[in-house]
């Protein structure tokens, strides 16, 4: 039997967006020993099950899909991997407030343009919204909605509420919507105790 859930599946989503946790799916990005989440494809099914990017149904068709087309599922994985990383460099320039180049912007555009190819506007009893023309082989459906995040967030006004975490080695990326934007961890229960710890051992181990 299939199982929809890997490790993946229990990675927080602190990001405030969907793009930023695609993005935080690698703890310590900012470190020399990055631990990477999305090792396999299912890894990538299965986180995007808990980012309610794919029902549980679709989540297991794709993995049937995958045992069928190994290559194919490898090639998805890649690019999502290329795809996330391009997308850390660019909001960690916007974070550092610098240009972005012009390889990760291409990076963005080429699954953009992929995405939108795909993408359709739905019409419900009060309002319209955007879908997906989803196929039988489509492997890649979860980085349509990834990308079309970080497409969004990108021209949105919120740019300047994007924030990495203050723990120098975590790299994990949020939006700070707090009233006086003073967030400064990515969850205050992980970085942030740990960072208070740390300060509080050197003052208490400080020389006299």
């Amino acid at each position: 039997m299939i199982d929809v859930i890997t490790h993946a599946y229990n990675l927080k989503r602190v990001g405030g967006w969907l793009c930023l946790d695609f993005v935080n799916t690698v703890d310590w990005h900012n470190s020399e020993h990055p631990h990477e989440w999305l090792t396999k494809y299912s890894d990538l099914v299965s986180w995007s099950r808990n980012a309610d990017i794919l029902t549980e149904n679709e989540a297991l068709d794709l993995l049937r899909r995958a045992e069928l087309h190994p290559f194919d599922a490898k090639t998805v994985l890649e690019r999502a991997i290329i795809l996330r990383e391009a997308l850390y460099r660019i909001f960690t320039a916007i974070v550092n407030h610098q240009l972005s180049k012009p390889s990760d912007i291409a990076t963005l555009n080429a699954e953009l343009a992929n995405a939108m190819t795909q993408t359709r506007l739905q019409q419900t009893a009060d309002r319209h919204k955007w879908s997906y023309a989803f196929k039988d082989n489509t492997l890649d459906r979860m980085l349509w909605p990834a990308v079309r995040s970080a497409a969004d967030l990108l021209t949105s006004d919120k740019l300047d509420r994007i924030r990495r975490c203050s723990e120098e080695k975590c790299g994990w990326l949020f939006l700070d919507m707090s009233r006086n934007r003073s967030r400064k961890w990515c969850d205050m229960k992980d970085c942030g105790n740990r960072t208070k710890a740390r300060r509080h051992y050197k003052r208490e181990h400080m020389p006299c």
